[in-house]
């Protein structure tokens, strides 16, 4: 397996991190990985040696404000942002293979950036895989919580607004143990910017879930307290597509690549990609 390391370029000039890992033959299809709120792509390197095993070029960059990319931390300034560097980051690696079917892998608030950036290009791509996908929540904020939250998003974009417990990402201790202890990973509350970002683009996303028209995997553990399946559901139903899969894993949490099943789920998108 080859690895490769370089950077992208962000709307506004972000510096983006993004890596990639390679076989060492032709690759037979292209995996673009968006990563969710507060971690990066490096997190997947070991679902890629597995995908490069099997001829999969896979490549993920740090969303802005995560990881190695440039910008203020877990900040996203715009989720509209995220979806152009996304856009942007899948047309180049495209480019570096010619020819070659290309999927988007988006896990959590990567599943919305992923699906949003499946919109505008799915004339260009063969598939979308949604890991726990963020693309509704049933965490409702009260009136005057909701306005202070909006409120801070404008005065004090970088206040904390929400913590994430690291203990519900996976079932397996050894994975939270690491997650905690990675420095790449931002521990402290999600800014407000980025929540209330992540709010409104979820809002939207049932009325253009019909317009969805790719292949489409759907991986969900329900056990999942950070993306609940009951709230996201409802927008996976109402994909336009004809060619939708559906696969639940009962007892798992959030991170379904990361839980002592992974084998299975790994099986289960390989599975999908070759057909």
């Amino acid at each position: 397996m080859r690895h490769r390391e370089f950077k992208a370029a962000g709307i506004g000039g972000i510096d983006l991190y993004a890596q990639g890992w390679l076989p060492e033959t032709a690759a037979r299809a292209v995996i673009v990985v968006a990563h969710g709120l507060a971690e990066h792509g490096g997190r997947y390197e070991t679902l890629a040696g597995e995908l490069v095993q099997r001829d999969y070029a896979v490549y993920a960059v740090d969303h802005r404000g995560h990881g190695r990319s440039s910008g203020p931390r877990a900040n996203i300034d715009r989720f509209a942002h995220l979806v152009s560097d996304f856009c942007a980051f899948t047309g180049h690696c495209a480019r570096e293979h010619l020819d070659t079917p290309v999927f988007m892998l988006g896990h959590s608030m990567g599943g919305a950036v992923a699906f949003a950036s499946a919109l505008r290009l799915q004339h260009t791509l063969r598939g979308l895989v949604l890991s726990a996908p963020a693309l509704a929540t049933d965490q409702k904020l009260g009136p005057l919580q909701e306005m202070f939250v909006r409120f801070l998003s404008v005065v004090a974009p970088n206040t904390g607004a929400l913590a994430l417990p690291a203990d519900a990402v996976s079932r397996d201790p050894s994975v939270v143990a690491r997650y905690a202890a990675d420095p790449l990973v931002h521990h402290k509350e999600i800014p407000a910017r980025t929540l209330v970002e992540l709010l409104r683009a979820m809002q939207g996303f049932p009325a253009s879930a019909h317009e969805l028209h790719l292949p489409t995997l759907i991986l969900h553990g329900t056990a999942d307290t950070l993306v609940p399946l009951a709230a996201t559901r409802p927008v996976y139903q109402a994909f336009g597509t004809g060619d939708r899969s559906v696969k639940l894993y009962d007892g798992l949490y959030h991170e379904v690549f990361n839980e002592p099943e992974r084998a299975r789920v790994t099986a289960d998108l390989l599975r999908w990609l070759e057909r």
